[in-house]
């Protein structure tokens, strides 16, 4: 698992780095936002916290009620923000090192990703390929990437790309239909499921056996019919979380 850490970090290393745009509100943000995070860090819940998520970041060791708080607090009065101010903010708490700012910057995004339209795209597909974990990943994926897909269906060729892009793309693009129910693209998700089900991380056969599970609460009927003729191609892990209810 470090080694595909670091193999990981490298691959994102040599990609071009995007330059936050210009935006006052971020500034105002980020200005604020370090100055509640930075006096709230916990050395020792820092350690376990980053021991926890396999030392994919350093963390400052805030624990999320008061994390959360303290972000309403950073975020009063700032105003809307538009997409040039989503990408910003996103871009630049990206750049600091500790995840909670990641996490500030994917609850940002979570709360204003209406806002964005299919420009937004290639600062998704960095956010989920800088950095990435689970943690940060699941909710780009279900919410910033399934918002835009929702909003704009051609963008839906674009997660066609995506599944077969690395490891955590490909899982963002099982992901983000997530929250659709019946809308659904059943004939494209189970596309992406046998597209990827031979990838052995277990990142991308729990994701193919999660959006399984997650669409057999709108048609559990079409969801074992498919497991049932892709079991032989499907991992037993994915063949059993995406059974699992049924």
């Amino acid at each position: 698992m470090c080694d595909r850490r670091n193999v990981r970090r490298v691959n994102a290393a040599a990609r071009p780095a995007l330059v936050p745009p210009d935006s006052p509100l971020a500034d105002a943000v980020l200005e604020r936002l370090t100055a509640a995070y930075a006096p709230a860090a916990d050395p020792v819940r820092a350690q376990a916290a980053a021991a926890y998520m396999k030392h994919v970041a350093p963390f400052l060791g805030i624990p999320t009620p008061e994390r959360r708080a303290l972000s309403r607090a950073v975020l009063a009065g700032t105003g809307r923000p538009d997409e040039r101010d989503c990408t910003a903010v996103a871009l630049r708490c990206w750049r600091l090192p500790e995840r909670e700012y990641h996490y500030f910057a994917v609850d940002y995004l979570r709360r204003h990703a209406g806002r964005c339209s299919s420009g937004f795209l290639p600062v998704l597909h960095h956010l989920v390929s800088t950095v990435p974990w689970w943690d940060t990943v699941d909710l780009l994926a279900a919410y910033v990437a399934g918002s835009l897909v929702a909003a704009d269906p051609a963008l839906g060729r674009e997660m066609d790309r995506w599944i077969d892009d690395d490891l955590w793309v490909a899982r963002t693009a099982l992901l983000h239909q997530l929250r659709y129910k019946s809308a659904t693209d059943a004939e494209r998700l189970f596309d992406h499921c046998l597209r990827r089900a031979d990838h052995p991380d277990f990142f991308i056969r729990k994701a193919i056996g999660w959006a399984l599970r997650e669409y057999a609460k709108t048609d559990p009927t079409a969801v074992r019919a498919f497991v049932e003729g892709a079991r032989d191609r499907l991992s037993p892990l994915s063949v059993r979380e995406a059974l699992k209810h049924l």
